[in-house]
């Protein structure tokens, strides 16, 4: 593979999240993978992120990831990104508000063998539900 981390990031948001290519979930993620910081209810797996994507991409069909900062190390990369849609479709049980939403967000993701093997996030989820509320 020899993919750079950054482009394996890259690929993460903006394929994987922001197009909904669920394939590439076995080939950007360890098979190993560990989600730390799970939505409640998901598997902490790969299996957890294929219905994280699908879900989201459900709710706002035109998600997006702004990478606002990218901080590469020797076996992890930390993020700042803005997650961005247009709320269309059920999201965990909240109708569609038609809102938009801008919602930042900070992850590190570990690698090992050129894949993501460990996934840490912190959203700001009261942001979030304020956009989808107000």
């Amino acid at each position: 593979m020899h993919a750079s981390k950054e482009d394996v990031i890259r690929r993460y948001f903006g394929e994987l999240f922001g197009e909904g290519r669920l394939a590439l979930v076995d080939e950007l993620l360890h098979p190993d993978y560990v989600n730390h910081s799970p939505s409640p209810g998901l598997p902490p797996g790969r299996a957890g992120v294929r219905v994280v994507v699908a879900a989201l991409r459900s709710a706002f069909p035109d998600l997006s990831y702004a990478i606002e900062d990218l901080v590469i190390g020797a076996d992890a990369v930390a993020t700042r990104t803005v997650m961005r849609g247009t709320h269309r479709g059920d999201f965990f049980g909240l109708p569609p508000t038609g809102r938009t939403i801008a919602v930042p967000q900070m992850t590190i993701e570990r690698f090992a063998e050129e894949r993501i093997i460990a996934h840490h996030r912190l959203t700001d989820e009261a942001s979030l539900m304020r956009q989808l509320s107000s």
